[in-house]
């Protein structure tokens, strides 16, 4: 099996000049900001993820603990009450 670094080159500092300056113009000015909100935010939340489901995987005492309180309280409106 070959690596794949050896058949794909690096990056280097002029090949990203060149992404950047494509990204400016398709894009626009004005929008980048925005696009790297959320960029961002799409980042925090696939971190978050990724730690739910591995906290979810352990099988620690506290994530079935919490699971089963809020299952136990019932939401409202399904006993009857408002």
């Amino acid at each position: 099996m070959t690596n794949i670094y050896s058949i794909v080159p690096s990056i280097g500092t002029p090949e990203l000049i060149i992404i950047l300056v494509l990204v400016l113009l398709v894009f626009g000015g004005a929008k980048l900001p925005k696009l790297a909100r959320s960029l961002g935010q799409a980042q925090k939340e696939f971190k978050d993820g990724l730690s739910e489901s591995a906290n979810e995987g352990d099988g620690s005492e506290g994530a079935s603990k919490a699971t089963g309180s809020d299952s136990s309280k019932g939401a409202p409106g399904k006993n009857g009450s408002a």
